[in-house]
Parts: C-alpha cells; sequence; structure tokens
C-alpha cells in the first residue's frame, strides 16, 4: 500500500494512506452506530496517534464531498454514514489492523459517553464576594432528577468539583438517592465502587 500521508505525530502502526483513514472514518461510523460530528471522529484517531489532524480532516470532508458521510437531521453538526458509505464500512474494514480499529472505536465511545454526560448533566461556577457557588444538575432526558448547590472557597476547587461531579454524575445520584432513602446497602456499594474497595 501506498503511503501518501504527512506523518507527523503518527504512532507507530498509525495509518499512512489516505484511502486507511477514510475506511477508519466509515468503520467508526458503521460500529457506534450514532451520528457523531467531525471533530469527535478526528479526536478519537488523533488521541491515539493514528493519523495527523491535517489528513483525518480532509478525509473526512472527502466522504463528505463524495457523498459517504450526510448531514444528520438531529438539528446538531452530526453526520451519519450513506449506504455508500456502509457499504464502504463493509467491504473494507478487513484491511485494517485490528488493534487500530479497537483504539479508534474504544476512543470514539469513550468521548461520545463524556459528550453525553456533557450534554445531559450540567455544572455551572457563579462567582461570588466570598468565593464560588458549584450548580450541580443531573438530567435524565427531559426531566431533571437532582440539583444541589456547593460552596468553594477558591476557584480551584469550584472546578475540581466540576471535573470530578461531570466524571461520575450517576454515582452522585446513586449516593444520595441510597442516602435520602437510607438504602444503607446501596451506599456501600457506591463507596466501594468510588474507592475500588473489594
Amino acid at each position: 500500500m501506498a503511503f501518501d500521508t504527512f506523518d507527523e505525530g503518527i504512532s507507530p502502526g498509525g495509518m499512512r494512506s489516505k484511502s486507511e483513514i477514510k475506511t477508519l472514518i466509515c468503520y467508526l461510523y458503521n460500529s457506534v452506530k450514532e451520528s457523531m460530528d467531525k471533530d469527535l471522529i478526528v479526536q478519537a484517531i488523533l488521541k491515539q496517534g493514528l493519523a495527523n489532524y491535517f489528513e483525518t480532516s480532509s478525509a473526512f470532508d472527502d466522504l463528505v464531498n463524495n457523498g459517504n458521510l450526510i448531514k444528520s437531521d438531529d438539528g446538531n453538526n452530526n453526520y451519519t454514514l450513506s449506504d455508500n458509505g456502509i457499504l464502504i464500512a463493509k467491504q473494507l474494514d478487513s484491511t485494517l489492523a485490528y488493534s487500530v480499529k479497537e483504539k479508534a472505536f474504544a476512543c470514539a465511545v469513550k468521548l461520545l459517553a463524556e459528550e453525553k454526560t456533557s450534554r445531559e448533566n450540567s455544572v455551572e461556577i457563579e462567582k461570588t464576594p466570598n468565593g464560588f457557588i458549584i450548580n450541580c444538575t443531573i438530567s435524565g432526558g427531559s426531566i431533571e432528577l437532582f440539583s444541589f448547590k456547593l460552596y468553594a472557597p477558591q476557584i480551584e476547587q469550584a472546578l475540581l468539583i466540576k471535573k470530578n461531579f461531570l466524571e461520575s454524575p450517576s454515582k452522585v445520584y446513586k449516593v444520595m438517592l441510597a442516602l435520602m432513602t437510607n438504602d444503607k446497602e446501596s451506599v456501600g456499594e457506591a463507596l466501594e465502587e468510588l474507592y475500588n474497595i473489594s
């Protein structure tokens, strides 16, 4: 296979062919089965050092221009595979190394989960004369399941609270619900999960 891409920033075993990058992008869409935006796909490939930014972005645009990727109708800047894109994914995914597919897929799923968590659960930091108020909200789609406020004297603490909340809002909800319903078993399970106690 001819190498026809820049290889700066690519890890050993990464892709150096435009056709490989396009095939991987189609494979990701076909495997994840959800509409995704360009940035998420590019980041999934870049984070694993599978190709560089310029080549990945260019390959994505080529797929859009050729009609392999089409804009989804979800009102966001997301794309889905066309029938021809699905055909590419099915026919050519065997040409990609298993390790490349595995790394890119795992990263795409993780980024998609982070994006969903960020969209459904929110944290706002409000500055006050004495410090910062952190407003946390857990959403269950169209329903607000749980919201609370915490005080932090410094911005570093406020940002840490925000980070930890967005990393595991379900754990926060599980612990609070267990405490409020006096479900000691669930509190214990949540704490074991949180601190990896076996």
